[in-house]
C-alpha cells in the first residue's frame, strides 16, 4: 500500500519527470524545466462536512481566498494550484496553525463557530502531509535535474478591507506587486531577485507601470518558502509574488480580465529575464 507521507512514491523520473500518483487536492502540470509556480491559496473548495461549522457566508470566505492566481501560475514549467480553501487548511502555516479557529490568527475574522471535532481536523491536517510529502519529492527531483530552482510562490491580498465603499489602502504600504524575498539567498540570488523586479517594473498594469517592491506587508513571509529554504537552502530560489487585487473587485469578486492579462504578461517578462540562471 502506498503512503502519502512516502515521498519518492510521488514522481518517477526517466528522460523527463512524469507523476506515478495523482491527487485530488491539487492540479499538477509537469513540463520539463526548473521554473515552477505554485497558486497554493487560489482553491475555494470546501469539504461538505465542515459547511455547518462555518461563521461566515461564501462571499466571505472568498474574499479572503486569492482568486484568479491559479492563472498566473502558466509562467511556470511545472505548475501547481491546490484545489481546497486555505481555511479547510492552510498550506502556508506550519501543521499546528494550518486549521485555526482562533481569530487571532485570520485577521481578527471569526470563520468558524468553535472548535472542530478531531476527525475534521485530522482529514485537513493529512491534506498539509500530502502536500509536504508531495513538494519534498517533486523538489529533490527538480533540483536533481536542473542543478537550482526558481519557486514562484503567488499570492494576492484585499487591500480595502474598510468597506466596499470605503477608501482603499494607503499605496505607500501596499505595492502593486509585492515581492517576497524573506528566505532568498541574496548572496547567490540577490541580482536574480532585483533583475525580476526591474522586469516586472516595466510591464505596464492598466496603462501605467506597477508599483513592485519587497517585503511590504509581509515583512516575515510565509511558512511555505521558510519551510523550503530550511530543506534546499539557495538550490531554491523562491519569490513570493504579492499581487494587490486591483485585477478585481474584492467585495463583489468581479474579475478585470484585462488587468489580470497584465499581470500574467509581467510574470511572464520577469522569468525570461532571469530563467538562464537556472539553466545548466
Amino acid at each position: 500500500m502506498t503512503h502519502d507521507n512516502d515521498a519518492s512514491a510521488w514522481f518517477g523520473d526517466a528522460q523527463r519527470l512524469v507523476q506515478l500518483r495523482e491527487c485530488d487536492d491539487w492540479d499538477l502540470v509537469l513540463g520539463n524545466g526548473p521554473v515552477v509556480a505554485t497558486a497554493i491559496h487560489d482553491g475555494h473548495r470546501m469539504r461538505r462536512s465542515l459547511l455547518p461549522h462555518l461563521a461566515i457566508d461564501e462571499a466571505d470566505r472568498r474574499r479572503d481566498e486569492d482568486p484568479f492566481t491559479g492563472m498566473l501560475t502558466s509562467v511556470g514549467d511545472v505548475r501547481l494550484c491546490v484545489r481546497n480553501s486555505r481555511f479547510q487548511v492552510d498550506l502556508n502555516r506550519p501543521r499546528d496553525k494550518a486549521l485555526s479557529t482562533d481569530p487571532a490568527d485570520t485577521w481578527g475574522i471569526r470563520f468558524w463557530k468553535g472548535p472542530l471535532p478531531e476527525d475534521e481536523r485530522a482529514l485537513s491536517l493529512s491534506a498539509h502531509d500530502r502536500f509536504y510529502a508531495m513538494m519534498t519529492a517533486l523538489v529533490d527531483a527538480l533540483v536533481a535535474r536542473w542543478g537550482c530552482v526558481l519557486l514562484l510562490d503567488i499570492h494576492s491580498y484585499n487591500h480595502r478591507r474598510d468597506g466596499a465603499d470605503a477608501d482603499p489602502a494607503d499605496p505607500a504600504g501596499n505595492p502593486d506587486i509585492e515581492l517576497g524575498v524573506t528566505t532568498l539567498d541574496t548572496s547567490r540570488w540577490g541580482d536574480t531577485a532585483r533583475r525580476f523586479a526591474d522586469a516586472l517594473r516595466q510591464a505596464p498594469v492598466a496603462g501605467r507601470a506597477p508599483d513592485v517592491r519587497n517585503n511590504v506587508r509581509y515583512p516575515t513571509g510565509g511558512h511555505f518558502p521558510e519551510w523550503v529554504y530550511a530543506k534546499w537552502g539557495d538550490r531554491v530560489c523562491t519569490i513570493s509574488p504579492e499581487y494587490k487585487k486591483i485585477h478585481m473587485d474584492e467585495w463583489t469578486g468581479q474579475l478585470d480580465i484585462a488587468a489580470l492579462e497584465d499581470f500574467r504578461d509581467g510574470l511572464e517578462h520577469a522569468v525570461a529575464a532571469v530563467r538562464g540562471g537556472f539553466l545548466p
